[in-house]
């Protein structure tokens, strides 16, 4: 069976259109309100939608989804009940559907385990920002097994060598991070995005998907290089922690918003 990411890709590249992945954070503020969300976010545009885990200690994120993530948590969000809003989505949706979450909650919940839950649940991906590349194999043998594929990040400042192994054993598409330091939104990104692209082409043919920062429409359209897919995350969890429960239209309208970028 192909991996949804990947027949996703294929399908957009067929349409010459970019991809738009959206993230948010599972449980902020409820899990019903999340099971809207996503499926609000696939109508209105979303391509693939990165469902970020709730961690006590989120190292990569900036206070926005850091906020996110303590209320989910306080919610009583566990990552079994996120699996079964995965379950629950699949009965609605046949769209790429990613978690993002890190790895100490999978060596808590087991590898092997987590990995066949992924499967068994319909999750398509995991994005694992802490998990460094050189200890990928022992969950990646795993994931391997099952058609998940673990989406690894490139920043400005990987050196070539490093590039080069990171893309060699990558699937369904590059998650290449725009700016240093934590995720949350930027009135300015200072890399040169075009010679970041062109370092990264050379090495794969894989989708390369901009994130970090990305927040308007305005801003994608300004951003140099031909990337395949552009992610956004802390602007959508913006908006859910001002409305709450009454968050999912204000979303939906984000995301109508930001896939006019074509």
């Amino acid at each position: 069976m192909n991996n949804r990411i990947e027949e996703k890709f294929k399908e957009l590249k067929m349409m010459n259109k970019k991809a738009l992945i959206t993230f948010i954070t599972a449980g902020d503020p409820d899990l019903e309100t999340s099971y809207q969300l996503v499926l609000e976010m696939f109508e209105q545009g979303a391509d693939l939608v990165e469902i970020g885990i709730p961690f006590s200690d989120p190292v990569a994120e900036g206070p926005t989804i850091e906020k996110a993530s303590m209320r989910a948590l306080a919610s009583g969000t566990t990552t079994d009940s996120i699996f079964e809003l995965v379950t629950k989505l699949r009965t609605k949706t046949e769209k790429p559907l990613l978690l993002m979450l890190y790895i100490n909650l999978v060596y808590k919940y087991g590898a092997e385990e987590f990995i066949t839950k992924c499967q068994t649940t319909g999750v398509d991906g995991l994005i694992i920002p802490d998990l460094p590349y050189e200890e990928i194999q022992e969950v990646k043998a795993y994931a391997e097994a099952k058609n998940i594929y673990l989406i690894n990040l490139i920043a400005p400042t990987t050196n070539e060598e490093r590039l080069a192994k990171i893309v060699e054993g990558s699937k369904g598409f590059i998650y290449c991070v725009s700016s240093l330091g934590v995720t949350g939104v930027r009135s300015e990104i200072t890399t040169d995005l075009e010679n970041f692209y062109a370092r990264i082409r050379k090495n794969t043919n894989l989708p390369l998907a901009l994130g970090f920062g990305l927040s308007t429409k305005e801003q994608l359209k300004s951003i140099k290089g031909n990337w395949e897919a552009f992610i956004v995350g802390s602007k959508i969890v913006e908006v859910v922690a001002a409305y709450g429960k009454d968050s999912v239209e204000e979303v939906g309208k984000l995301v109508k918003n930001l896939k006019e970028l074509e």
